[in-house]
């Protein structure tokens, strides 16, 4: 961790305190974006640095200067963020910056941190989510309003799993039964992402919620289990759970045990491909919320 901490501070950060998108081996510079997602990602890392104990009080005041940068650079008038990209108005990054915010807040209890987790919890319920039908969709307009072409109708089942994830976590810290409730109905929309045929979630529906994509990449299962983990205590049976595992696990088997296949195609072939590094974040995120639950289990 202290070395991937030293790799981080010396090859990603720019001189404005951002990190940059890409690096080659050498540490010459590939692409100097820095995207709202990526700083979203730092945050994270270092909450888990400090928890580890990893850099001493130096991660701590990494964060805070990360995440004034990120309140300087990427605010948006109408709320929430926007990203460096030519469709600003994601919810997907503003995700992942929410959950670096919990994860923080769970290990330093400042108002820095539970204001942000109040702010993008609130846009999520009040924007993201459609008021009607309860799915979360992906793409905006700057007044947060959903794109009127294809990229607004996007709603993806594995993302309606994370944020139900997310905002049942700050509903049991924060006492919203909104939060709540919206999370419990995002965890039964993206369970009509899932093909009973072959056991996992899809990728892609439509905002009718009819089929748009029935590519399966492993990351949806991942937050699938997540999600069934968290709600199993109090309203999921373990069926439910086993379900999840049981696809995620159809792409853990491979010639090479410690790898991975990512996308399976409709009739349950994968693609012939190298694992990608960034299912690994998804796979341990899984584990540990699978270990979590069954020491709560145990309890």
């Amino acid at each position: 961790m202290e070395h991937g901490r030293r790799s981080l501070q010396e090859r990603y950060r720019r001189p404005d305190g951002l990190f940059r998108s890409l690096v080659a081996q050498d540490g010459s510079v590939l692409d100097d974006t820095a995207l709202l997602y990526d700083q979203a990602f730092a945050l994270l890392a270092m909450a888990a640095m400090h928890k580890a104990g990893v850099g001493g009080g130096t991660v701590r005041q990494d964060a805070q200067a990360l995440l004034r940068a990120v309140l300087a650079n990427y605010r948006h008038p109408e709320g929430g963020f926007a990203e460096k990209a030519p469709r600003a108005f994601q919810s997907n990054p503003q995700m992942h910056l929410f959950e670096a915010a919990l994860a923080w807040l769970e290990i330093d209890p400042s108002p820095v941190w539970s204001g942000l987790c109040e702010e993008l919890a609130s846009l999520c319920l009040n924007r993201f989510i459609d008021g009607e039908g309860g799915f979360l969709r992906e793409f905006f307009q700057a007044d947060w309003s959903p794109r009127p072409d294809d990229f607004g109708r996007l709603v993806e089942p594995g993302h309606q799993f994370e944020w139900a994830w997310l905002l049942e976590r700050w509903g049991r810290l924060s006492g919203s039964e909104d939060a709540k409730r919206a999370a419990r109905r995002l965890f039964d929309i993206g369970l009509r992402g899932v093909d009973p045929r072959r056991g996992v979630a899809v990728n892609e529906l439509w905002d009718d919620l009819s089929v748009r994509s029935d590519r399966a990449r492993l990351w949806p299962q991942t937050e699938w289990l997540k999600a069934a983990v968290l709600f199993a205590d109090d309203q999921r049976s373990s069926a439910e759970v086993e379900t999840a595992a049981r696809g995620l696990l159809r792409y853990l088997h491979t010639p090479r045990h410690e790898l991975w296949r990512d996308k399976m195609e409709a009739d349950g072939s994968f693609v012939s491909e190298p694992a990608p590094a960034s299912s690994f974040y998804h796979i341990c995120s899984a584990i540990l919320e699978l270990e979590r639950g069954l020491r709560g289990a145990e309890g």
